[in-house]
């Protein structure tokens, strides 16, 4: 339709496999096969989004979602929407696989997992839980402009839970990994290993107390502290969000929001969880420095923020075939200069929280909650009694700002992110980070 001015199709076939033991019990082999395609077409400032499942007829696809953008650019008509060039850059590099899991059986798959579990069933231990995932999702792109792509991605993981018991009491421990990789992944990692540490977590918080609440200097293990990036920071620089007026972080850009010793950085091309080639709109995978020095330095941009902001697109992204939306890939706290001991000294006396159990966060007011897996008291320097039930909250521009010192031990964790009612995967991570002053829950 000669009224568009813009089309592009996302084409995926996949295949995956879920097992999941309970208590020993096999309770789910799942699987799923994907194929289909999503299709956008641009009118004025409409968009027209249809969606088809299977062996597509993408002529007909195209021609339905450019009626659709032409009928709404002409009932509602709105500003029209200029996209952002895409960006010139070069291609990256491809996760090698090293073992396909389809080449493995299904038997020997439950075998292992039961393997994996029984090392979870130390003393005290009241239930257990493993599971396995795996993914090989293709992905093939073409628009109007005469952008072509195509690539294919091999990602695997599992998770142990175990939960101990006394009386009324009961806690969980848990670990999971996931990764951009095949059958590898339990080369990667010790899953033995893991389901002890998981076990002894559970076991370990039984006999921990609840600290009093309070606002105390406090210092942040990588995994919570990139989660903390993830859900406070990364979210609040989506631009979509920015343009909506859900973000604290809006007509912040070139601004000092941040301790100078924070760099922030989203970086789909780091093969973890998080990675991309390219992304739902075709435009090559590149690393985003968000905030740099404590300065804003940038926004995560679709096509149609970049064209509204003057930033570089590369950061739409979507769940299987589902309409694009602006999303993180592998986000992260730069590497500072100081040791953990170091840290620890600094702060003298405090609370160091690790893990994540979840929280929440509202990017718009700033403010957010997250609770830890595990605290442990800081006495003169050193960590001294576990502490359990805690949760760390507040203002995301005041902690940025309270930050002390970031250590040089950046470590990654893979997950899942929603958004938009769709699910991607994920990287987030820090070095250890302290903070003056924040506020922690306990009793």
């Amino acid at each position: 339709m000669d009224q568009v001015q813009y089309y592009d199709v996302n084409q995926i076939e996949g295949r995956s496999m879920a097992i999941i033991l309970d208590n020993g019990k096999l309770e789910t082999i799942s699987r799923n096969n994907t194929k289909g395609a999503g299709i956008r077409a641009l009118c004025g400032g409409s968009w027209g989004y249809t969606s088809v499942d299977g062996d597509a007829d993408l002529e007909a696809g195209i021609k339905n979602a450019s009626e659709l953008a032409v009928s709404m650019n002409r009932s509602t008509p709105k500003e029209k929407i200029g996209l952002g060039a895409a960006a010139k850059r070069k291609n990256g590099d491809m996760p090698v696989i090293k073992i396909n899991p389809e080449d493995i059986r299904t038997e020997d798959k439950v075998e292992l997992l039961r393997e994996i579990e029984n090392f979870a069933k130390a003393k005290g231990i009241k239930s257990t839980r493993v599971s396995y995932s795996e993914t090989i999702l293709s992905t093939k792109y073409f628009n109007s402009e005469g952008n072509e792509k195509e690539y294919q991605t091999v990602k695997s993981g599992f998770s142990i839970s175990a939960v101990a018991a006394d009386g009324g009491n009961y806690q969980a421990g848990r670990e999971s990994r996931f990764d951009i990789a095949g059958y590898e992944i339990f080369e990667k990692n010790d899953p033995y290993a893991l389901a002890r540490e998981a076990a002894n977590a559970a076991l370990e918080l039984l006999k921990a107390k609840t600290p009093k609440g309070g606002a105390f200097p406090v210092v942040l293990d990588p995994e919570l502290a990139g989660v903390f990036t993830h859900e406070a920071v990364g979210h609040a620089s989506e631009a979509d969000l920015v343009l909506q007026g859900d973000s604290v972080l809006a007509e912040k850009l070139g601004k000092q929001i941040a301790s100078p010793k924070i760099t922030v950085i989203d970086d789909p091309t780091l093969h973890e969880y998080g990675f991309y080639p390219f992304d739902a709109e075709g435009i090559l995978s590149e690393k985003t420095v968000l905030i740099k020095d404590g300065v804003l330095n940038s926004y995560l941009h679709s096509r149609e923020t970049a064209g509204i902001f003057g930033g570089e697109s590369g950061n739409a992204r979507a769940q299987g075939y589902a309409m694009p939306v602006v999303r993180m890939s592998n986000t992260y706290i730069d590497k500072g200069d100081a040791s953990f001991e170091e840290i620890l000294e600094d702060i003298k006396d405090g609370i160091y929280l690790t893990g994540s159990r979840g929280g929440q966060v509202n990017t718009g007011e700033g403010v957010f909650q997250f609770n830890a897996e595990k605290g442990y008291l800081i006495k003169n320097g050193e960590i001294t009694d576990l502490v359990r039930d805690v949760s760390l909250s507040g203002q995301t521009l005041d902690i940025l700002n309270q930050i002390r010192m970031v250590g040089k031990d950046v470590k990654l964790h893979a997950g899942h992110c929603g958004k938009a009612g769709q699910t991607v995967p994920v990287t987030d991570g820090a070095p250890h980070i302290s903070i003056s002053k924040a506020t922690v829950g306990g009793s």
